[in-house]
C-alpha cells in the first residue's frame, strides 16, 4: 500500500495529538499513525479492581531490564496515549528548571531555550487543555502572559482545612494545576462531575482533558486528517543518503504497510519513540537513525516518586483530592543544599485499590479493615528530579525489544522530602509513624515498570556530538524528521511532565506550519 501525506504523525498522545491538533487548520493532509485503539467506555473505566490490581488497561508489552530480566511496562496504547489514565496535573516547569540546577547526584543540565522560550506555548497549552489554577500563589512559579483560562477547582473541606493548616505553619500551600472540564459555577451543566475516578483511571464522561478528547476527536471529521489504529510503527526508511525519511512501515492486522510523508513527526513516548530510531538503523545510519551522536535512548529519566499514605484520626470524605500541592522544597532551601521536589496529593485511596497491601496499613489502630484505613487516609504524591544519565538508557536487541537500564539517582533528596513530608503533617494532625510509603499505584516487582513520566531519550540542543535533536526538535542529521513526545527533555524537572509536552507540541507545530505554507 502506498499513501503519500504532508506530514506523518507516529502516536496520538500529549505530543502527537497535540501537534496534530495544531497542524489541522492548515488543510494539508495528515496521518496520524496509532499502535492502540480508543479506550473502551465501560463500567470498569471506574472500578478499581480492574484498573490498579487486574491492571486492565495496560499493554502488554514486554521490556526487559539490564540484566536481561523481563517485565511488564506500566504503557498504555490507546488514543490520547499516556493521557488516557493520567491524574490531568498539568504543571509548568519552573525558570530554574531551564537552568543548570546542582544536586546530590550530580548535575541537571541547561536547556537551549529558557523559561520565557516557553511561556507563551504554556499559555496556549493551558488554553486549549482547559486548566484550572490560580496564578501566583506558588513563590516557586514562573511569570504568565495569560491567567489560567479557569479557576482552580476547590478545596473540599478536609483539604481546605489542611490548606489553612500549612499556611499557618508558614508554608506556601496551592491549588494544584488541574486539566478538567469542571464548572463550578454551573455544576448542572458541567461536564466533569468531580468524581473520585480521576487519578490513574479513564474518565468514562469524557471530561478528562486527556489528549484524545482535547485534541484528536475534534479533527476526526476533517477531510484532510486521517487517524490509524492498531497501527504499529516498526521501521522508518530512508534515502541513501540517510537524510530523508521516504517511508514509514507499518505493522497493521497483520499485514505490513508504507506510508510516505514529507515530514515526519516521532511522538510515540520517550522510550518507543527511541525504540524506532533504534531499529531503523541503516547503512546511512548504522547505530540507529539520527544516532551519530550515540544519543538516542540514553539519559532515560523518569522522576524519583513516592505515593504516600497519611492516617488522620479524623476521616477524610474527599472525593477528589488532587487539588493541592506544595513547592516549598522544590529548590535548595536555607536548611538544606539541595533541591527535593514537589508534593502534591493524589486520587483518594479505596479499600480495592489497597486490598493486598502489607498489613502495616492497619497497624494505625487494631483492629482497623482496609475500608477503615481508606477513610482516614490523605494521599500524597512526591516528586524528586533524577538525573539524565547517559547510562540509564534505552537500547533494543537484535528482535527489536526494548531493554531498559536504569539506576535511580538523587535518593538522598527523595529520602529528605519523605522527611519534610512528615515534619509538614505535624501541623495537621496527622503524626510522623502514621505516614506509610503505599504501592498500590504500581503493584510491578521493580520500579522501572512505573514509566509514566518518562522522558530524555531524544535531547534537543545546538550541537549535534551532544544532543539528537535541533531547537525545532529535528533531527540534526535527518532533515525530514522530527521527535515532539518528552523524548526531547534535557531534564524532567520535578512537576508533572504532561504540561511541557503539549505546550512544545504547539510550538514545533508553528515551525513545522512555516515549513509546509
Amino acid at each position: 500500500m502506498t499513501e503519500t501525506y504532508d506530514v506523518i504523525i507516529v502516536g496520538s498522545g500529549a505530543g502527537g495529538g497535540t501537534l496534530a491538533h495544531a497542524l489541522a487548520g492548515s488543510g494539508k493532509r495528515i496521518l496520524l499513525l496509532e499502535r492502540g485503539d480508543f479506550l473502551p467506555r465501560e463500567m470498569d473505566n471506574w472500578a478499581p479492581k480492574p484498573v490498579f490490581v487486574d491492571g486492565k488497561y495496560i499493554s502488554a508489552d514486554t521490556w526487559f531490564d539490564q540484566d536481561g530480566k523481563p517485565f511488564q511496562p506500566q504503557v498504555h496504547y490507546f488514543v490520547g496515549g499516556a493521557t488516557k489514565l493520567y491524574g490531568a496535573a498539568l504543571y509548568r516547569l519552573r525558570p530554574g528548571d531551564f537552568g543548570e540546577i546542582k544536586h546530590a547526584s550530580g548535575i541537571s543540565p541547561a536547556w537551549p531555550l529558557s523559561y520565557d522560550d516557553f511561556e507563551p506555548w504554556y499559555s496556549k497549552a493551558e488554553q486549549l487543555y482547559q486548566v484550572h489554577g490560580n496564578g501566583g500563589e506558588d513563590p516557586t512559579e514562573g511569570h504568565r502572559s495569560q491567567p489560567y483560562p479557569a479557576p482552580a477547582v476547590s478545596h473540599e473541606p478536609r483539604i481546605q482545612e489542611i490548606y489553612e493548616d500549612l499556611a499557618k505553619g508558614g508554608y506556601h500551600p496551592f491549588h494544584a494545576p488541574c486539566g478538567i472540564m469542571l464548572d463550578e459555577a454551573d455544576r448542572p451543566r458541567s461536564a466533569c462531575i468531580r468524581c473520585a475516578w480521576c487519578d490513574g483511571y479513564p474518565c468514562l464522561v469524557h471530561a478528562k482533558a486527556d489528549a484524545e478528547v482535547i485534541a484528536v476527536r475534534p479533527l476526526l471529521d476533517r477531510p484532510n486528517v486521517t487517524l490509524l489504529t492498531g497501527a504499529e510503527v516498526t521501521r522508518l526508511e530512508t534515502d541513501a543518503s540517510g537524510r530523508t525519511v521516504t517511508g514509514v512501515a507499518v505493522t497493521r492486522n497483520g499485514d505490513r504497510e508504507v506510508y510516505h510523508g514529507d515530514i515526519v513527526a516521532v511522538s510515540a513516548g520517550a522510550a518507543n519513540s527511541a525504540k524506532i530510531l533504534l531499529n531503523s538503523a541503516s547503512d546511512a545510519h548504522p547505530h540507529g537513525l539520527a544516532n551519530r551522536s550515540d544519543q538516542v535512548g540514553r539519559n532515560y529519566t523518569f522522576h524519583n516518586c513516592k505515593a504516600i499514605v497519611a492516617l488522620s484520626r479524623e476521616k477524610n470524605d474527599t472525593t477528589f483530592q488532587k487539588t493541592l500541592g506544595v513547592n516549598d522544597f522544590y529548590f535548595a532551601t536555607k536548611d538544606y543544599d539541595w533541591p527535593m521536589g514537589n508534593i502534591q496529593m493524589v486520587g483518594k485511596s479505596n479499600a480495592e485499590a489497597m486490598r493486598g497491601e502489607q498489613p502495616e496499613k492497619t497497624m494505625f489502630a487494631p483492629g482497623w479493615t482496609l475500608s477503615d484505613v481508606a477513610a482516614h487516609a490523605v494521599d500524597f504524591w512526591l516528586t524528586t528530579e533524577d538525573l539524565p544519565v547517559p547510562e540509564n538508557r534505552v537500547t533494543t536487541d537484535k528482535d527489536g525489544h526494548v531493554h531498559l537500564a536504569y539506576s535511580p539517582t538523587n535518593g538522598e533528596e527523595a529520602d529528605r522530602l519523605y522527611g519534610e513530608l512528615k515534619k509538614i503533617l505535624n501541623h495537621v494532625g496527622m503524626a510522623a509513624h502514621h505516614v506509610l510509603r503505599k504501592n498500590f499505584y504500581a503493584d510491578m516487582d521493580i520500579p522501572l515498570a512505573g514509566c509514566a513520566h518518562q522522558a530524555g531519550t531524544c535531547r534537543f540542543g545546538a550541537d549535534p556530538a551532544t544532543s539528537v535533536l535541533d531547537v525545532n526538535c529535528k533531527a540534526h542529521e535527518v532533515d525530514n524528521l522530527y521527535v515532539v513526545d518528552t523524548s526531547f527533555f534535557p531534564s524532567i524537572g520535578a512537576v508533572n511532565p504532561g504540561l511541557t509536552a503539549m505546550a512544545n507540541a504547539l510550538r514545533v507545530g508553528d515551525h513545522i506550519l512555516s515549513r509546509i505554507a
